[in-house]
């Protein structure tokens, strides 16, 4: 296969096969990295989850931890009402934003 490549690349279009390959390679730099690391970073976060952390649903639905299993997560998301939900549907939730009044 490679020796292929590299005859190719010595007659007229071989420098199409070397611009194809690169494309794929930053290609792969730019879209497959990043999104690995946001999995790394989502699994890390699902695996320190803790009772108090505040998350959402990938639903949109806001609450708190109140007990965390192996595979579930027991979340309140009003007082009383506690659901169970699997942890791979837990995003953390972003910081609630104050506004300066005026």
């Amino acid at each position: 296969m490679i020796n292929m490549i590299l005859l190719q690349a010595q007659g007229k279009g071989g420098s199409m096969w070397i611009w194809m390959i690169a494309i794929l390679v930053i290609m792969w730099l730019l879209m497959m990295r990043p999104q690995r690391k946001r999995e790394k970073e989502e699994q890390k976060f699902r695996a320190g989850l803790k009772k108090g952390d505040r998350v959402v649903f990938s639903g949109g639905i806001y609450g708190k931890v109140h007990a965390v299993d192996e595979h579930t997560v027991d979340v309140e998301v009003s007082n009383g009402v506690v659901m169970t939900v699997e942890k791979g549907m837990i995003q953390p939730a972003p910081e609630p934003k104050t506004e300066e009044k005026k």
